[in-house]
């Protein structure tokens, strides 16, 4: 026991050497050295090498740009100098008071005045039988009014993505995220929205995929991607674009988000709104953001939104508050307490068969379909073929809702299965249109076919 103790001591107590391809900085609140990688000839990674110059500061002058000196902000982190002014722009510990005009607090929040009754602790089997089965009964009623038979296929592609979806080294996740943003710009091209001077926000863009292709379209038209993201994330796609003015990443919140704030929109004449991935309630502050009404007078210079694709998943996360849909739900007699549980019952169209590992193994070992018996620790007797299938249609009325919103700003808007379920379960987008001054104001009261 001792000899493998003391084998162990060498791995956090011996200092980096010269040959060691990771930084020489010992962190105190670890107990170890920092293992990021250094340059050739190093001893320590960019965050660390003050300590050097702190050492021999005659090695680094204030003329050199390459020296990482502490922000001013907070001297906790470091910064190249000749980027110090544009890192000041960003820092987390800038003065909140100096945000963008493009930054307004909570202005896609909806209602502040709504009482928020926290569902958490929530449970669908918890539920007396006589309220559940009201609320299915009225999930099915919904769905086959407004939502049965009105969602068609319109499978798309782009031949941009045709060379990487033919590469067989890419394992299944990697195709599924290929074969989306193929089918998002293969809908794009089909209904004539690659355009010159207009400027596509890529509402919570992560890493930047989407707008990576999307940006390769849009080289001589003089548009831009401009990425809304509230995360600051490693190996954005974005930064292997060459031209940088097709490309513009700002770090907001879409609950904060003002578009007409955002002076860069103003340089084309219109707006598309585009997502790949919005999580449940930022679906609903995209929308409330773009139909924002413009009340400043600078805020005239700025595009609206004329077209909206949005790629819908994870409705379970979706927040009574932020929900663009109320109005639609309260028309219905639906309260917070049962869009709580439309919510929760939405996650049953995508997890399987809602059991653990463990329970799916007993029944296999005892010769039983998992999808005919019901969850043991539920009151309600429903297989689990029909639990996915209510589920799926709680995902369509809470999107149904997005709709009605949509339509009352004047949109027109529909759902559009956009790729097979062997892509993703999550294969519904929300298409929608601004309405023409010309057209007839009764299109708006109805599903469009694009």
């Amino acid at each position: 026991m001792g000899s493998e103790v003391e084998a162990k001591k060498p791995k956090i107590s011996v200092n980096a050497g010269e040959n060691n391809p990771n930084c020489a900085h010992w962190v105190h609140r670890k107990k170890r050295y920092c293992k990021m990688t250094v340059k050739a000839g190093q001893r320590y990674c960019g965050e660390h090498q003050p300590s050097v110059f702190s050492e021999s500061s005659q090695l680094a002058t204030e003329a050199d740009d390459n020296v990482r000196i502490p922000c001013p902000l907070d001297a906790k982190h470091t910064v190249f100098k000749k980027k110090l002014q544009k890192h000041l722009q960003i820092c987390n510990a800038r003065d909140k008071g100096d945000a963008p005009a493009y930054i307004e607090k909570g202005i896609n929040l909806g209602m502040t005045d709504v009482v928020s009754t926290d569902y958490s602790k929530l449970r669908i089997h918890d539920l007396p039988d006589e309220e559940f089965y009201k609320i299915v009964s009225t999930i099915k009623a919904l769905y086959a009014k407004f939502v049965e038979n009105t969602i068609e296929s319109i499978h798309q592609h782009h031949k941009l993505l045709e060379t990487e979806l033919a590469n067989s080294d890419y394992g299944h996740e990697t195709r599924k995220h290929l074969l989306q943003a193929s089918a998002l710009l293969g809908i794009l091209d089909s209904e004539k929205q690659i355009l010159a001077s207009t400027s596509y926000v890529e509402f919570g863009a992560g890493k930047g995929q989407l707008a990576y292709y999307l940006a390769h379209l849009l080289v001589t038209t003089a548009s831009q991607v401009v990425l809304v993201d509230r995360m600051s994330l490693r190996h954005k796609k974005d930064n292997k674009i060459e031209d940088r003015s097709l490309v513009h990443r700002i770090r907001a919140d879409i609950a904060d988000f003002r578009m007409s704030g955002l002076k860069k929109l103003r340089s084309t004449r219109r707006c598309v709104a585009v997502s790949k991935h919005l999580c449940g309630a930022a679906t609903d502050l995209t929308l409330r953001c773009i139909t924002q009404p413009r009340c400043i007078d600078e805020d005239s210079k700025s595009p609206g939104t004329e077209y909206v694709l949005i790629a819908l998943c994870c409705h379970h996360r979706c927040d009574w508050q932020v929900y663009v849909g109320k109005s639609f739900f309260q028309e219905h007699g639906l309260t917070s307490r049962e869009f709580a549980v439309i919510t929760k019952m939405a996650s049953w169209a995508i997890c399987g068969t809602g059991m653990s590992r463990e329970r799916r193994r007993a029944l296999e070992e005892q010769s039983q379909k998992p999808e005919e018996v019901a969850d043991a620790n539920s009151k309600q007797r429903l297989s689990l073929a029909e639990r996915e299938r209510i589920g799926g249609m709680c995902k369509r009325i809470l999107d149904y809702g997005r709709l009605q919103y949509l339509r009352s700003h004047g949109f027109k808007a529909t759902l559009k299965y956009y790729v097979d379920r062997d892509v993703t379960l999550e294969n519904v987008c929300l298409i929608a249109r601004k309405i023409d001054s010309s057209e007839c104001p009764e299109d708006e009261k109805e599903p469009s076919n694009y």
